[in-house]
C-alpha cells in the first residue's frame, strides 16, 4: 500500500439510531478510544475514529418505543439501507477514503457491521475490512461468513491491531499476526490466540487523542468521555455472560497512580465525574481501598459511578466509597428466585442482594438497579419473585433487560441444546429488550410477550416515580407542599402495586 493509503477508520456500527434517528449512544466507545490512541503512538497510519451511532441534541432512549413501533423500524433499517444514517455511513466512507476500515462488533449490532463492512467494500473495493469488539472474540471464524469482512480480531485488539496494520503496509502473510482469523486463497484460517496485555499502565488514555481522531469531537457533550476503566477480566462465571470469552477470568489491574493521573487529565478538560466501566468495581475490598485513598488523596472534588457486586457491599466498603466521592452504584439484582440465582451462578441470594440495596442507599450513594427475566428455566412463579423484588428494592432507578442467549456462551449452548434455538437462529433480533426475545422452558412466547409487557410498564412507572422524587427533593419540602406532588407520587406507587 502506498503511503496515501495509510488511513485507518474505525467505525461504531449504528444500533440505537436504527430504532429511532434521534437515539444515540452518547459515548466515546472506549474500545474505539484505546485503539485509536495506540495506532496514533505506535504506527504511521492515519486514523480516525467514527461513532455512526452518535446524534448530537439527542432524546432519551425509551424501552417501550424500541419493543414497539422503534422495533419494527430496526428491522427495517436493516433490510433498506437507504435512509439517513446509511447515507451519513456512505457519506463519511467517501470523504475519509481509508485504506483499512475497523468495525467494532457486539452481538446486538453484528448486523449492522456487516452492513458498513459491505458499504467501505461498495466505497472501494480494495478496502480491508477488519472486524473486532465481543462477538468476533465469543465466536471466532463464524463472522467470516459475511463475505465483506476480511479480518476478524479474536481478544484484545490494541497490539493486534498494530500488528496487522505493519503486516498490511509491508504486504506481508497475515499468519503471523496472533488473534485473528482472516482468508488466504480461498481458505479462512486462524491464528493461535493473542497473549494478554500484562501491563495495563503502558496503554493510553482514549481522552488524549480524541480531539484529533474522533470524527465531530466538537459534538459531543463533555460526559462523552467519563467513561474509564480500572481493570480488566471478571473472576466470576455467570452462565449467561460473556465477558470471560473477551478478557478471561484473570483479573489484571491498572495501578491506582495510573487511574489517578487519566482522572486528572480528564479533570483538567472540565469534567466533574468520572464512571468506572469494569465489569466489578475493584473486584476485591483491598483495591477498592486502595483506589479509593488514591481518588480521595489526589482527585479532589471528583464525583463518580461505578458497578459493583453484592457480595462487595458492606458498610465499611460503602462508606469508603462515598468519602472518596462515589455518588451511584449499578447493581445486578438479576432475579428475587433463588433457584433462578443458583442456575445462573450469581453467588448471592435474592435477600442478599435486596440487603446490599438497602446498604448502599443507607450511606446516600445512588443505586440503579439491574433486573432480568426470562431465563431458560423461568416460569410465572419465579416471574413473580421478580417483579416483587423489583418493587421491594431500594434504589434510584431500574433497569430490566430480558435474557438473551449471545452466540459463544454457556447460554447459548444450552439453550440450542434444549430446543430453544432454532439452526436457523438471527442474532440481529435478539437483544436485552427485543420483543422477539423468549427463550423459556416453561413459558410460551404469547404468554411471555404478555408477562413481560407489564414488567416493562412497571419498571417505567418506577423510574417515573423516582425521577419525580429527585426533582422536588430538590426543590425543597415547602415548594412540593406547594405543588402537591406528595399525593400523586402515592397514587402513583398505588397504581403501581395494582396494574403489575
Amino acid at each position: 500500500m502506498g503511503g496515501k493509503s495509510l488511513r485507518l477508520l474505525l467505525v461504531e456500527p449504528p444500533f440505537y439510531r436504527l430504532f429511532k434517528e434521534s437515539y444515540s449512544l452518547d459515548r466515546y466507545p472506549l474500545s474505539m478510544g484505546y485503539l485509536a490512541g495506540t495506532v496514533k503512538m505506535e504506527t504511521d497510519w492515519e486514523v480516525k475514529a467514527y461513532n455512526a451511532d452518535f446524534v448530537p441534541d439527542s432524546v432519551p432512549i425509551e424501552v417501550r418505543h424500541r419493543t414497539g413501533p422503534g422495533f419494527q423500524d430496526y428491522l427495517n433499517n436493516l433490510k433498506d439501507q437507504s435512509g439517513a444514517v446509511w447515507q451519513e455511513v456512505r457519506s463519511t466512507l467517501a470523504e475519509q477514503k481509508p485504506g483499512v476500515v475497523g468495525i467494532s462488533a457486539k452481538s446486538q449490532n453484528f448486523a449492522a457491521a456487516c452492513i458498513v463492512a459491505r458499504l467501505a467494500k461498495e466505497n472501494n473495493k480494495d478496502t480491508v475490512t477488519i472486524m473486532g469488539g465481543p462477538h468476533p472474540s465469543m465466536v471466532g471464524p463464524e463472522v467470516m461468513k459475511c463475505p465483506d469482512i476480511d479480518i476478524a480480531v479474536r481478544g484484545e485488539g490494541e497490539c493486534t491491531i498494530v500488528r496487522l496494520l505493519k503486516a498490511i503496509e509491508a504486504h506481508k502473510d497475515l499468519g503471523d499476526v496472533r488473534g485473528i482469523c482472516y482468508r488466504h486463497n480461498g481458505d479462512i484460517l486462524e491464528t493461535p490466540s493473542v497473549e494478554l496485555i500484562e501491563d495495563l499502565d503502558s496503554l493510553c488514555f482514549p481522552h488524549r487523542s480524541a480531539p484529533e481522531v474522533l470524527l465531530d469531537y466538537e459534538k459531543y457533550p463533555p460526559e462523552a468521555f467519563k467513561y474509564i476503566f480500572a481493570l480488566r477480566g471478571c473472576p466470576n462465571k455467570c452462565f449467561f455472560c460473556g465477558s470471560r470469552k473477551v478478557w478471561t477470568r484473570k483479573v489484571r489491574f491498572r495501578s491506582v497512580e495510573n487511574v489517578t493521573e487519566e482522572i486528572k487529565g480528564l479533570q483538567k478538560k472540565g469534567l466533574t465525574s468520572v464512571h468506572f466501566d469494569d465489569d466489578i468495581f475493584g473486584v476485591s475490598k483491598r483495591h477498592i481501598t486502595e483506589l479509593c485513598d488514591a481518588i480521595k488523596n489526589h482527585c479532589s472534588r471528583l464525583r463518580w459511578s461505578c458497578e459493583t457486586h453484592v457480595h462487595l457491599v458492606d458498610d465499611e466498603t460503602m462508606s469508603i466509597m462515598k468519602d472518596a466521592g462515589c455518588y451511584s452504584i449499578q447493581l445486578g439484582v438479576e432475579s428475587g428466585n433463588d433457584e433462578i440465582l443458583k442456575a445462573m451462578r450469581k453467588g448471592y441470594t435474592s435477600k442478599q442482594a435486596l440487603k446490599a440495596c438497602k446498604t448502599i442507599k443507607k450511606h446516600g450513594i445512588q443505586l440503579q438497579a439491574f433486573f432480568m427475566v426470562g431465563f431458560p428455566q423461568e416460569t410465572e412463579e419465579t416471574l413473580r419473585d421478580t417483579v416483587l423484588a423489583m418493587r421491594k428494592a431500594k434504589c434510584d432507578a431500574v433497569t430490566y433487560s430480558i435474557f438473551t442467549p449471545y452466540p459463544g456462551t454457556e447460554a447459548f449452548e444450552y439453550c440450542r441444546e434444549h430446543g430453544l434455538i432454532d439452526e436457523d437462529y438471527d442474532v440481529s433480533l435478539y437483544n436485552h429488550q427485543s420483543p422477539a426475545n423468549c427463550f423459556c422452558e416453561h413459558i410460551d412466547k404469547q404468554r411471555f410477550r404478555e408477562l413481560v409487557s407489564r414488567v416493562e410498564k412497571m419498571a417505567d412507572r418506577k423510574n417515573a416515580i423516582n425521577r419525580l422524587k429527585r426533582v422536588f427533593s430538590a426543590a425543597g419540602p415547602r415548594k412540593v407542599r406547594e405543588l402537591g406532588v406528595l399525593s400523586s407520587i402515592r397514587l402513583a406507587k398505588r397504581s403501581i402495586l395494582k396494574k403489575v
